[in-house]
């Protein structure tokens, strides 16, 4: 049986150290097993000394892909235990297998896949959400931070902070270390505690009150928010405690104006329309804006009986900016003056407000919006509803259905029936005209036209009760 080694590293963070013993141990053919991994901070009292290591001569040493060295060097600051030990195996089998890192399906890559991610999200997370604040000490003005990081992140993060900040004379505080910054050199401390570091000051409440005056509830998305920047980090940055109270005061006011402008004489609810619209504009709560050329916002009276709902603006909908001008809206005004109803008389707008598209040479595929797509667009239905108020909403199709009810849909089942929803209107679904497009069939496609508009007017009939 092989003799153990027992490889000390200088401390958590050493991936320098254990970049030269893994190359010197893996160059030498010492096996994974064959290896104990500790640091100087917390070493087995009960492993054997440290056995020595002769350095590998030059044509010895291994070659490895450059893509390994990357993810190594951010791995190996994850906290888990066995971090030395996986990145010591991984270096092994990339001896014999040279594109072991292709194959991102192998638990081994996997694993050191997942700590290097966490590890960079980490760092990213020091970097976003630290915040200095000023103090005074013996040599005048410095500031002082206090992060808890995940993972041992802090010596590497040293270098962004000493080029972000310069000319300020900074301390980071960390229950692992501390760094200290004179504005020439970076110190090394102790770890410290949170009551080390001070609770605010004189410049957060000018940042408070800047940041109330700028905040836009339209932009935020909780899930998304909460997500990049969970709870844990809120407790360091003062501008987090306005967050719930901003958002429930400006939702608060938007229904007290729409409220007013649509019961009070002379009121405002066009001017509320034409914000929604500006704003919706520039929505960024889904990443189909990046593709699409502009948000295709609903239009209609504000006073409207009848809302009607659609999927989602297609090709000619998302370069006109307006809802359905292309072929299934040229089947739905017909159908439409069929049923006796007047489009101009109508709001028509659609559940997702951005074209989502699949590209086949020069051509611009319609491609179905997901669950996620349609939630994070329900926030601007549920505006222009509070604006419209419509006594009828008419669903058409599945994504309108879900938008509209907030919930999966069966048409064929729903179809032709009067709904309550929760504001007091009346939800009525039937099909998409786009369905009636595809129909091959030239008699079926007449006969689901002629039921098309049997639903119109369904819908209609509800208006005169």
């Amino acid at each position: 049986m092989a003799a153990l080694r027992t490889v000390t590293l200088s401390g958590p963070d050493d991936v320098a150290g254990w970049r030269d013993a893994a190359r010197t141990l893996a160059a030498q053919g010492v096996a994974p097993g064959a290896v104990i991994w500790q640091t100087g901070e917390s070493g087995d009292l009960f492993a054997a000394a440290p056995a020595s290591i002769a350095i590998a001569e030059p044509s010895a040493r291994l070659r490895v892909p450059r893509a390994f060295i990357d993810l190594a060097g951010a791995a190996l600051l994850h906290r888990d235990p066995e971090r030395f030990a996986l990145l010591y195996a991984a270096l092994c089998r990339l001896q014999a297998h040279p594109r072991l890192l292709d194959d991102e399906a192998d638990p081994l890559i996997a694993r050191i896949a997942t700590m290097a991610k966490a590890v960079r999200r980490d760092i990213h997370k020091m970097r976003a959400f630290l915040r200095f604040r000023e103090t005074h000490d013996d040599d005048g003005l410095r500031y002082i931070a206090w992060f808890e990081p995940e993972h041992h992140i802090v010596r590497a993060n040293a270098g962004f902070f000493v080029d972000r900040f310069a000319a300020m004379r900074w301390s980071i505080l960390t229950p692992e270390l501390s760094l200290h910054w004179d504005g020439e050199t970076v110190r090394e401390g102790p770890g410290a505690t949170r009551g080390d570091a001070p609770a605010d000051d004189a410049i957060e409440a000018v940042w408070q009150t800047y940041y109330a005056s700028i905040f836009n509830p339209a932009r935020i998305k909780i899930g998304a928010m909460l997500k990049e920047m969970p709870k844990r980090y809120w407790k360091n940055m003062p501008e987090t405690a306005l967050v719930p109270s901003l958002i429930a005061d400006a939702q608060a006011r938007e229904r007290r104006m729409i409220d007013t402008a649509r019961t009070q004489r002379g009121g405002n609810a066009e001017a509320a329309w034409h914000a929604l619209r500006e704003e919706a504009a520039g929505c960024t709560r889904c990443p189909l804006y990046k593709n699409a050329t502009q948000t295709v916002f609903g239009e209609g009276p504000t006073s409207a009986a009848m809302m009607l709902v659609g999927e989602q603006p297609g090709d000619q909908e998302d370069l006109a900016g307006r809802a359905f001008v292309g072929p299934a809206g040229q089947m739905l005004d017909r159908a439409l003056a069929d049923a006796g109803v007047d489009r101009a008389q109508a709001y028509v707008t659609n559940a997702v407000k951005h074209f989502k598209f699949e590209r086949r040479g020069k051509r611009r595929i319609h491609s179905k919006p997901n669950a996620g797509e349609i939630e994070a667009c329900r926030w601007w239905y549920e505006q222009e509803r509070l604006v419209v108020k419509p006594q009828v909403t008419v669903a058409l199709g599945a994504t309108a259905a879900r938008s509209v009810f907030g919930r999966p849909m069966t048409i064929g089942r729903e179809r032709g029936a009067a709904h309550e929803l929760p504001d007091g209107g009346t939800g009525w679904v039937t099909v998409h005209p786009s369905y009636l497009l595809r129909l091959p069939d030239k008699a079926k496609a007449a006969e689901e036209f002629e039921r098309f508009v049997e639903d119109l007017r369904g819908a209609a009939a509800l208006l005169r009760r």
